[in-house]
């Protein structure tokens, strides 16, 4: 493929946001609740592509992106098309994988996630849907951020702050496990939604 675009239009998704196919040369690394996020072989380059429903999106996310541009706790941006962005492969675990795997989560981390945000809202914006998912720690110990679509929603989002109380209270403690199975930490985020665990609320 020449060009990204061309590279967008073999992603044939399905009308109920189901992937049908996809060009050889991509591997799908990530599925979000509106787009699939492919890895561009040979290259440190991912395709954001969004489902038609929400392909709008692409241009309000990549505006966003642009205001954080330079600063290295988010991915560089490289191409903005109607449905897709071409952004930075960002290498390492994503919080939650962290946990699933056993890898521990430090204070140090929590600090510097808590730097990026400040950034990000000195540039203007509002940094939301903060979430074990978007927020990674690469093979060198540094925190990298994703998903930044919902950082210019005006109301206030109280997940980070939630996970951060939740870190406190019963992560950095001896007793707690750092390795958690997958089901159970779905099962926390769905009842976390669903405003069902008390002094959690979303």
């Amino acid at each position: 493929m020449n060009t990204y675009q061309a590279l967008s239009k073999t992603v044939i998704i399905h009308k109920n946001n189901h992937l049908i196919s996809h060009d050889d040369s991509l591997t799908l690394i990530g599925t979000g609740r509106s787009a699939f996020v492919f890895r561009i072989h040979a290259s440190n380059k991912v395709i954001k592509v969004f489902f038609p429903a929400f392909s709008h999106l692409a241009k309000e996310e990549a505006e966003i992106y642009k205001k954080l541009q330079g600063i290295s706790y988010y991915p560089s941006v490289y191409e903005v098309g109607l449905n897709y962005i071409v952004m930075e492969y960002i290498e390492g675990l994503t919080l939650f994988e962290c946990m699933a795997r056993g890898t521990v989560i430090t204070s140090a981390h929590l600090k510097e996630i808590d730097y990026a945000l400040a950034l990000a809202s000195n540039q203007g914006l509002n940094p939301s849907d903060i979430h074990l998912r978007n927020i990674f720690i690469t093979p060198n110990g540094t925190i990298r951020i994703i998903d930044v679509a919902r950082f210019r929603q005006t109301k206030d989002c109280s997940q980070w702050g939630n996970l951060k109380r939740a870190y406190n209270q019963f992560y950095c403690k001896r007793w707690f496990p750092k390795k958690l199975p997958v089901g159970l930490l779905n099962g926390i985020a769905f009842f976390y939604k669903k405003r069902l665990i008390p002094y959690y609320r979303t």
